[in-house]
């Protein structure tokens, strides 16, 4: 996974790391904007705190809470102190986030990626030593394109009883995240990667998604590339996931499959992901719910938060302290003494959580 991690390192986050040096070129504490979340957010959140100070990662917190709020142009946004913090602490941490079901229901996890363009969510699906499931050896990551497609939010009723939701491909945001997808595999020493798409049936759009795909992997002469169709994959994922290397997607397609590859490993508790934009901005989450029948009770599992701020520690170059980390969690896990009940374990979050810091 540590090669996984390493492949979302561009550029833009070499100059990032530049800005965080202090005068004398000494390397700053990393200020990151933390977004608690909902449910067991806070909980968890504290977990990721307390295994940091431990682990002695130069990592310092700017809490923010974020509501919907309303533009004067009438768009959805989020608060100003959480543009201001993002802009200048560049990367975020993020816990679930609770969205309400239903007619005027605005995504407050898809407002942040349109408000800080974050294009490309990256999951890496991997099986954890130790912890068994239905399949061993799963290895594979899932990037999808983060601004558009059917979650554009353009919807409309037609006529009483007939609602038109409109599905949005453009040329650009197809071409960003297919070079991002390729940059990643090459970086990441990956030897293939897949298009998924449905331009059987939605030839125009999935058909330019495809064909940008199609164009940016005439670069990449070492990368294996292939396309397949959506429900394909789905089939073929189930039977043999090792079939698969790296997955790139527009975004509905992403939020399926994404979630289908971490049922492989064991589910989203433990699955961790990232969402990455131009010049090194960032924003790490746990994908999960709120879990809000368990919130402050002590027992959630935050694994899936810790692994996401794995891949923060790597994005701002702090490769041992990630290492540390990750080992600490993966070796709790492949012990099995202490287990949330989600993992098949009695032990509260607090306890999984001193068990981490004493694997450092």
């Amino acid at each position: 996974m540590m090669l996984i991690l390493r492949a979302i390192v561009s550029a833009a986050r070499r100059d990032f790391a530049r800005r965080a040096l202090g005068p004398s070129g000494l390397r700053s504490a990393h200020c990151v904007t933390l977004f608690e979340g909902d449910g067991i957010g806070p909980e968890i959140s504290s977990a990721v705190i307390k295994v940091f100070a431990a682990a002695e990662a130069p990592v310092t917190w700017e809490k923010v809470s974020v509501e919907p709020v309303r533009t004067p142009d009438g768009r959805i946004s989020v608060p100003q102190e959480v543009i201001t913090s993002m802009e200048k602490n560049r990367v975020g941490l993020k816990g679930p986030l609770k969205t309400q079901i239903g007619k005027g229901a605005v995504s407050l996890n898809l407002t942040l990626r349109r408000v800080f363009n974050l294009f490309a969510n990256v999951r890496p699906c991997c099986s954890i030593e130790g912890y068994k499931t239905r399949y061993d050896g799963v290895n594979l990551v899932t990037i999808r394109e983060n601004t558009e497609g059917e979650y554009s939010g353009i919807e409309h009723e037609v006529v009483d009883g007939v609602v038109q939701s409109i599905k949005l491909i453009t040329r650009e945001a197809s071409m960003r995240v297919a070079e991002f997808a390729f940059n990643f595999a090459s970086q990441s020493g990956r030897k293939k990667v897949t298009a998924i798409h449905k331009a059987n049936i939605m030839r125009r759009a999935d058909g330019l998604f495809l064909s940008c795909c199609d164009q940016v992997a005439s670069r990449y002469k070492d990368i294996k590339y292939n396309s397949m169709y959506l429900d394909t994959v789905c089939l073929q994922l189930v039977q043999d996931p090792s079939n698969f290397d790296v997955l790139v997607m527009p975004n509905l397609y992403g939020d399926i499959l994404s979630d289908l590859g971490a049922g492989l490993v064991g589910g989203l508790g433990l699955t961790p992901s990232g969402n990455i934009g131009n010049d090194g901005v960032a924003i790490f989450e746990a994908v999960h719910g709120t879990a809000p029948d368990i919130a402050g009770q002590d027992k959630a599992n935050p694994t899936a938060l810790l692994l996401s701020a794995v891949m923060m520690l790597q994005h701002l170059g702090l490769h041992t302290h990630a290492q540390r980390v990750k080992s600490a969690v993966l070796t709790t896990i492949q012990e099995g003494k202490f287990m949330t009940a989600d993992l098949g374990g009695k032990a509260r979050c607090s306890e999984f959580t001193g068990e981490i810091i004493k694997n450092l």
